[in-house]
């Protein structure tokens, strides 16, 4: 059974654009929309409603406003809204683990007291089971319009990139999107090369060949179970981060996969899944590996 896609809100200029983002997909993908709003009671936050149950009826109040506003115009989207008092990682990763997707704004405080903020945001990311998308307040349905692609970063084994490839196909099969599937690789150290790795080379004709045909491979499925999604594959020699941030001009939607690493303050995203979030404009996907 498909979940919902879940957004959450905190008041910023950037979740509301995630609430809209969230509402345009919830349509395209005909499910429902879930909103969910973490909050802790905060005296000083709202003087004027330091009751308790005050405070929670002007923050019930304020995100009904914030769904009114984004949903008005899809009628016929299912839409359930959860305000819960509770910490808002452990909120949000919950909810994201019975959702499609969790869509959330990347950054910026408002006046509901912002919960989704950065390493808040980075925690949820890093935790959640389910894909979760980040949005920034610039953003607009516009910029999901034919010849903006749907941008997917690939490493590794067929296997490893799987999660994301199958993300970032059933995304463009629902936009009508096309699909720029990007590898980069880097001029390996010497001492690295084993007699097996080698031989693969030699058969290969050289690196970039063997780059280009292991994407080929990694994709190969996709393109048969999408046969009407349009693919190009791209090889960069380069660190993978910086090819992928050097094509987020033409890219609605980018996505990269994401191991979560724990440290002794918890856990952490991987270096090109944060530098992506820091520095593309467009929406970005982070995909966790099964």
């Amino acid at each position: 059974m498909t979940g919902p896609i879940t957004a959450g809100v905190d008041g910023t200029d950037e979740s509301l654009a995630a609430l809209a983002w969230a509402a345009r997909e919830a349509v395209r993908r005909d499910t429902a929309l879930r909103v969910v709003h973490a909050w802790r009671f905060e005296p000083d936050t709202a003087p004027e409603v330091a009751d308790r149950d005050a405070q929670q009826e002007w923050v019930r109040d304020a995100v009904e406003r914030a769904v009114a506003t984004a949903t008005e115009r899809y009628p016929g989207l299912s839409v359930t809204t959860d305000v819960v008092e509770g910490h808002p990682v452990e909120t949000l990763v919950a909810a994201a683990a019975d959702a499609e997707l969790l869509v959330l704004g990347s950054r910026g405080h408002g006046p509901v007291v912002g919960f989704l903020l950065g390493s808040v945001g980075q925690q949820v990311i890093a935790e959640a089971t389910r894909p979760v998308v980040l949005v920034r307040a610039g953003d607009k349905a516009s910029s999901e319009v034919a010849g903006h692609e749907i941008v997917v970063g690939q490493q590794g084994e067929p296997e490893d990139s799987a999660p994301t490839l199958r993300f970032a196909f059933e995304t463009a099969a629902a936009r009508g999107a096309s699909v720029r599937v990007v590898r980069a690789w880097t001029l390996p150290p010497v001492f690295a090369y084993s007699p097996g790795s080698l031989r693969l080379l030699d058969e290969a004709g050289g690196l970039e060949p063997f780059e280009r045909k292991a994407l080929a491979d990694a994709v190969r499925p996709w393109r048969e179970r999408y046969p009407d999604v349009h693919v190009v594959e791209h090889v960069e020699i380069g660190s993978a981060g910086q090819v992928l941030l050097s094509v987020a001009g033409r890219a609605q939607l980018m996505v990269v996969g994401r191991r979560a690493h724990r440290t002794a303050v918890g856990a952490r995203i991987g270096s090109v899944a944060h530098g992506v979030l820091h520095h593309a404009d467009c929406p970005v996907a982070v995909v966790p590996h099964d």
